[in-house]
Order: structure tokens, then C-alpha cells, then sequence
């Protein structure tokens, strides 16, 4: 089999389970509780696999930098696929958290490798076609995933939920051997306790979207971990993030859009359907649906990206981007209880467009910007900064919401929260400055078999 077509459908197989595993949960948990006891745990279910995924994907890229992708890559699989395992033969609620977390850890050191491998093996112009199709597995999953999890509830048992990952991370796996990696490892030490600095403070923060009580404390120990953490890095020879990352100016501000957007806009889906089964009194199902039009917004805007970087520059596409955004906010900022399934999906179809460009050209950028020996790390950072911001943009609405007198009035002020994040994205944008350097990875093939 051809190397490249190998590695395509090794990391496909490999990002739905990992996709599918984020969401596969939520209709089948009430019901996993009731079996295995411990309902105070029922949130750390989901946390545990969000958590240490957020946190161990940019040291996942820098590894990949260091050791090689296919090494870093397999070991996530492997990884996920014991997790998977072990979450099905769970007989307690504690073992289920702690084995999601494993599961959590296996996803990290999957999910940045799609965009990663892709910008070793394609030219810019062929990546967004590439990452589109990437995105369409996250869509797809985003709808299945649920449905096939009451599936496996009604007709077998829960625990296939995590039994079906297995078959797949094999195939992946097998799939992933024929490939002969085109970029050559830096061999550098491993900044062991950069990462765990890196580690306890992210988790800490993200910590603060978790827990009932004591979140200021959480949230300022993870802040003073984290400028602990820069400020050892800087003294690193081979530091978990490079400062050149950070002060590069044009991915710096690549990295704070990417941070900030997602803060306001992105939890957008987790609470449509809200919106859509509590006041338009539509099904689980069409509820579902209408999120597709974000996935088909995303794709549209996604394909000719690389060709549209070429000709105009990151910096247009960019703002252009975060315009869309400020039309989708504007536009559920507007959301009244007349509103039904086409106006929910046109509005997620705006901002499917405006987060397929924002987050293709970022990728993309992070990309070719970045030194050839730090790809890896400057797309999973990247990833890393719009991930921590979808946790607290959804934390910050769900506060929004849970605390309103009605639920018209918390959708109304978590998304004016939106329109209001999405209009400082626009302002980071107008930062970002193409560089006259920004070809100078150019990519040419490099003897793939």
C-alpha cells in the first residue's frame, strides 16, 4: 500500500475513536452510573479524558519533534486502545475515571498528528483539502457518536462503547506500519520537568471548570505553576516550548486569536441543542442535525484554504475569518423563541465558515512559520490554545446559563458573552502581519514510497 494513502487512513481511524470517545458518553452516562454506582464521579467521567487530553497534546507535538511522528503517534494508539480496554471492564465508578484518563492520555498523543503529518507529507495548497476532510470526521462523530452509544445501550451493553475502539486502534495501528516518515528527528534532551511544571498547572486551571468549590485557589496555583513554568523554560536548552513560539510576533497572535475566538464562540454547540429541544421542542436527533451546518460551513471555508494563503496571506483570510465570527455572534445574540432549525443552522453554517478559515490558516500557518525541528510543537500548541479556550468559553456560558432566573435569559446573555468575545477576536487579528518569509518551509516531496 502507498505510504502516504497508509498513513491517511491510519490517522482518520485514529481520530474518530478519539473524537467519538469526547462525545459517545453523553446519553449513555446516566445510565453507566446507575450500574456501577457513584454518582458524585459523574462529571469526572468526562473530565478526566478532557483534561489530560487539553494538556498532553502540545507535549505530544514536541515529542513528535524530538523522537519522530510514527513513534509518538503509536504509542498514543497503543495507549488509547489499553484505556478503551480497561474502561470496559470497569466494575466501579473510580476505576472508570481513572482508566478514562488513560484514555484521555492515548488521545493527546493522537489527535494533533492529523494536522502535524499532513503538513510533512502535502503542499500548502493540498492541506486544507486535507484538513477539511479531517474536520468532516469530527462532524460526523459529533452527531453518531451519541446515537451509537444508545445503540450499543439498548441492543448490548454500554461497555461496547469502549469494546468497539479496539478493533479500530488495531487497524490503525497495522495501517500506520507501511508508513516511512519523511521528517528527520532533532535528537534533543527531553525537558521532563518542563513537561510536568506544563502538566500540573494546565490541569489545575482547567480544574476551575470542574469543581463545585475552591476555584480561585485552583485557578492561582495554576497561574503561578504556569509562570513558574515560563520562566524555567527560558533557562532550557531545550525547552518544552520554545520561546521563539511565543515571541514570534506573527504566531503569537495567531495563538491569542486562536485563544480567544474559541472563548467566545466555539462552546456555541454544546448549548444550541439546549435551545432547540428546550424552546423549539425539537428531538435529540434534529437537535443533532442542525450542528452539521457548522461541519459543512467548515469544510466550504476549509478546502481551498491553502490556495487562498498563497494568493492573498494569512492576514486577510484571518480577519475576514473573525468577521464571520462577529455575524454568527451577531446573529445568536438575536436568537429569540420564534427562531427554529433553519435559522439555528444558517447561523452555525457562518460560523462553521468563519472557524474553518480561522482554524486552517492557523494550523497551516503555525505550519510554515515555525522551523522544521518545531512543526510539531507549533501546531499542537496552537491546537493546545483554542482547546483551553473552548473550556472556559463553556464553563463561562454554562455559568451564564445555570445562574439566569429563566433559560430565554441565560441563552440571551451567554451569547451577548459571545458576540462580545467574538468582536476582541476581531481586534487580535488586525495584529497578525504576514511575513515576507512566510514561504520558506515551501514543501517538496521527500521520497515517499
Amino acid at each position: 500500500m502507498n505510504s502516504r494513502l497508509s498513513v491517511m487512513i491510519s490517522i482518520v481511524l485514529a481520530m474518530l475513536v478519539a473524537s467519538m470517545d469526547t462525545t459517545i458518553m453523553n446519553t449513555t452516562m446516566p445510565i453507566i452510573a446507575k450500574e456501577l454506582g457513584g454518582f458524585s464521579l459523574y462529571a469526572w467521567a468526562f473530565a478526566s479524558y478532557m483534561i489530560t487530553t487539553t494538556v498532553l497534546s502540545p507535549i505530544a507535538g514536541r515529542l513528535s519533534d524530538l523522537f519522530g511522528r510514527k513513534n509518538v503517534f503509536s504509542f498514543g494508539i497503543l495507549l488509547f486502545l489499553i484505556g478503551s480496554l480497561l474502561c470496559g471492564l470497569s466494575q466501579n465508578m473510580v476505576q472508570l475515571v481513572l482508566f478514562r484518563a488513560m484514555q484521555g492520555i492515548g488521545a493527546g498523543f493522537m489527535m494533533p498528528f492529523p494536522a502535524i503529518i499532513a503538513g510533512d507529507l502535502f503542499p500548502m495548497e493540498k492541506r486544507g483539502k486535507i484538513q477539511a476532510f479531517f474536520t468532516a470526521m469530527w462532524g460526523i462523530s459529533a452527531v453518531l457518536a451519541p446515537l451509537l452509544g444508545s445503540l450499543f445501550v439498548e441492543y448490548a451493553t454500554w461497555r461496547w462503547i469502549f469494546y468497539v475502539n479496539i478493533p479500530i486502534c488495531l487497524l490503525s495501528l497495522v495501517t500506520l506500519l507501511p508508513y516511512k516518515e519523511v521528517y528527520e528527528p532533532k535528537r534533543a534532551a527531553v525537558d521532563y520537568m518542563g513537561a510536568m511544571l506544563f502538566a500540573v498547572a494546565v490541569s489545575l486551571l482547567l480544574l476551575v471548570t470542574v469543581v463545585e468549590q475552591g476555584q480561585w485557589w485552583y485557578g492561582a496555583a495554576g497561574a503561578l505553576l504556569l509562570v513558574a513554568f515560563y520562566v524555567f523554560e527560558k533557562r532550557q536548552p531545550s525547552p518544552l516550548v520554545p520561546l521563539s513560539l511565543v515571541q514570534h510576533r506573527t504566531l503569537k497572535w495567531m495563538n491569542i486569536n486562536g485563544f480567544v475566538s474559541c472563548v467566545a464562540l466555539f462552546g456555541t454547540s454544546s448549548y444550541i441543542p439546549l435551545f432547540l429541544q428546550n424552546v423549539a421542542h425539537l428531538s435529540v436527533f434534529i437537535s443533532g442535525v442542525a450542528l452539521l451546518g457548522s461541519s459543512i460551513g467548515w469544510m466550504i471555508a476549509a478546502v481551498p484554504a491553502g490556495k487562498w494563503i498563497l494568493r492573498y496571506g494569512y492576514r486577510p483570510l484571518l480577519i475576514i475569518g473573525n468577521v464571520l465570527l462577529v455575524a454568527s455572534g451577531l446573529l445568536l445574540a438575536l436568537l429569540r423563541e420564534s427562531h427554529g432549525f433553519w435559522y439555528v443552522f444558517f447561523v452555525m453554517f457562518v460560523q462553521g465558515l468563519s472557524f474553518g478559515l480561522t482554524s486552517t490558516v492557523g494550523i497551516i500557518g503555525s505550519q510554515q512559520l515555525a522551523d522544521a525541528h518545531e512543526k510539531g510543537i507549533a501546531t499542537s500548541f496552537f491546537m493546545f490554545c483554542r482547546n483551553i479556550g473552548t473550556a472556559i468559553g463553556v464553563t463561562v456560558m454554562g455559568a451564564f446559563l445555570t445562574k439566569a432566573p429563566t433559560f430565554m435569559t441565560g441563552i440571551h446573555h451567554l451569547f451577548l458573552f459571545g458576540l462580545i468575545g467574538s468582536i476582541a477576536a476581531l481586534v487580535t487579528s488586525l495584529f497578525i502581519h504576514d511575513e515576507a518569509e512566510a514561504g520558506r518551509n515551501t514543501w517538496q516531496p521527500e521520497g515517499t514510497a
